[in-house]
């Protein structure tokens, strides 16, 4: 499994739709999803991913970071760290909380919004996905405030237009059953999104996205990834890539800000979070499995990174997930 595909892994990503908005311009919207908004969808998840897929018209996107967006129909944004923003037709309008205006559903299918004063039309779906094991997730903290999907002028992105269209008029028009397509779409839509920006970064940028992109980090990641137990220590990665010790050190650190076994001591947690989660292995069975040979040095690096040590970190989230 590549690195990148082991960190979504232990992300746990669960897609979900929440609500289908048509808007008349002028219009202003305030949203910030919280996880308890999504509870009935995806139960207890650590953090939501919003996203808005916008149907026909378009709209424009502010971030609290103050970057801003122009989207228009088959584009879609999502919102890696669930940073609050506004979306609308004019943002230099008064911005009305999305949760003041949200109408329930009334025949089983989405809430909606309708919100405007007769001016041009726009429509989006707009829906989450939920994540486990946020803290300090490395593609998480990679991404930018906003992600923003372009598939107009690329033809392998037609896929991504086509079938997430599709779906969302499916569910916009009441259609039984569309929800759980969409929220396998939403999944998929976010690892396009990942793959499509880390696409756009540059040999000189740096990051854990811009590190799959140098022959030697990237093969460094993999195979702290694939072999996650094995005693790694710099000099014998080195060996595995190609590299001496101070090099690879040097090159690691630059581009991902950590060293190579600093990295690897916070990915195994990450990596026994999940197993945590996910089996009814005791402690030490999932200290072993990531490379600890005592249950109490494991239990002191857990706590470090989860704040918590594993046995109750455990229980008060599966306590959490009834």
């Amino acid at each position: 499994m590549d690195a990148l595909s082991d960190v979504l892994r232990v992300m746990r990503l669960k897609g979900g739709v929440f609500l289908h908005g048509d808007y008349f311009g002028p219009w202003c919207l305030s949203v910030q999803v919280m996880p308890e908004n999504c509870a009935a969808f995806l139960g207890e998840t650590a953090h939501v991913i919003p996203y808005h897929f916008v149907l026909e018209g378009r709209m424009r996107v502010r971030v609290e970071d103050g970057s801003e967006l122009d989207l228009e129909a088959g584009e879609s944004v999502l919102f890696p760290r669930n940073d609050p923003h506004l979306l609308g037709s004019d943002l230099t309008l008064p911005p009305i909380p999305g949760e003041a205006v949200v109408q329930p559903p009334t025949d089983g299918g989405l809430a909606t919004i309708n919100l405007g004063n007769g001016g041009p039309r726009t429509r989006i779906v707009c829906g989450f996905l939920g994540a486990d094991a946020v803290r300090g997730s490395p593609v998480l903290g990679a991404l930018p405030a906003a992600l923003r999907i372009d598939t107009r002028d690329d033809p392998s992105g037609d896929w991504v237009r086509s079938t997430f269209r599709y779906a969302a008029e499916r569910i916009a028009a009441g259609h039984t059953g569309s929800e759980v397509l969409m929220s396998k779409l939403s999944e998929l839509l976010f690892v396009e999104a990942i793959q499509r920006y880390a696409d756009t970064l540059t040999a000189e940028e740096t990051g854990w996205l811009a590190a799959l992109k140098d022959p030697y980090v990237s093969r460094a990641l993999a195979l702290l990834h694939a072999r996650v137990a094995e005693p790694w220590t710099v000099e014998t990665l080195g060996r595995e890539v190609g590299l001496s010790r101070s090099a690879l050190a040097d090159r690691f650190g630059a581009i991902l800000g950590v060293p190579p076994m600093q990295y690897l001591a916070t990915w195994r947690i990450h990596a026994a979070a999940h197993e945590l989660l996910n089996s009814g292995k005791s402690v030490l069975q999932v200290a072993q499995e990531v490379g600890y040979d005592s249950e109490a040095s494991f239990t002191r690096a857990f706590k470090r990174v989860m704040e918590a040590p594993p046995a109750r970190w455990r229980r008060e989230r599966q306590e959490g997930t009834r």
